[in-house]
């Protein structure tokens, strides 16, 4: 599981397709670090999960670049076959035993795809409004959680197609999240708290 506090951002090297999907090299020396700590990952191992903006991926591969391979199923669910070389893509190593527990609980597996509808600044920090497809199961609640891009974030306003964002200066320095324009699509996963809540009020509504 993580947390969605973006540890790092990285640039991606390369994007190379091949039989079963893709292969997303990203350069191992971060661009930017939620600690300011820019040196790269020292103790990563082959195997272990890592979320890369928002999706759980596996580390296949480490060296002058972090290898990952991406199925067509993750790339058909995610944002990740969009994005391209020279992109920054935030990530999280899997929280271990003894870690502090920030942000919310975020499992890895995007739910849906949000459209980025409109940007604003307002006194400093920066509005998203974001547009949820209508057949997609996902659900978020003003001043509830939500996780945009592997990033924990607070909800402003929702409605069932619609909700909002605020960012604040500190989160658009260290994350990737200067980048985006309107109409790019984000990686959404709702707040499972939530989606359990969610579950159990159908069960007893028999719905």
């Amino acid at each position: 599981m993580f947390t969605g506090l973006v540890e790092k951002t990285h640039k991606i090297a390369s994007i190379t397709p091949h039989s079963a999907g893709i292969r997303l090299d990203l350069e191992s020396t971060p661009i930017s670090s939620m600690s300011g700590n820019l040196a790269p990952w020292q103790d990563l191992e082959a195997g272990e999960s890592i979320s890369v903006n928002g999706a759980c991926l596996t580390l296949v591969s480490q060296g002058t670049t972090l290898g990952f391979d991406v199925i067509p199923e993750t790339m058909r669910c995610t944002s990740l076959g969009q994005r391209q070389t020279g992109d920054g893509v935030h990530l999280e190593r899997a929280l271990r035993m003894g870690d502090r527990m920030g942000g919310h609980y975020v499992t890895g597996h995007v739910d849906t795809l949000g459209t980025l509808k409109s940007i604003k600044e307002n006194d400093g920090e920066v509005i998203w409004d974001i547009s949820v497809p209508a057949e997609a199961p996902f659900r978020t609640v003003a001043k509830g959680s939500v996780t945009l891009d592997g990033v924990s974030l607070t909800v402003v306003d929702s409605d069932p197609l619609h909700f909002s964002v605020a960012l604040i200066p500190h989160t658009m320095e260290v994350t990737a999240f200067a980048q985006r324009k309107v109409g790019d699509l984000l990686n959404l996963e709702m707040d499972h708290f939530g989606r359990w809540v969610e579950t159990l009020l159908k069960e007893r509504d028999g719905s």
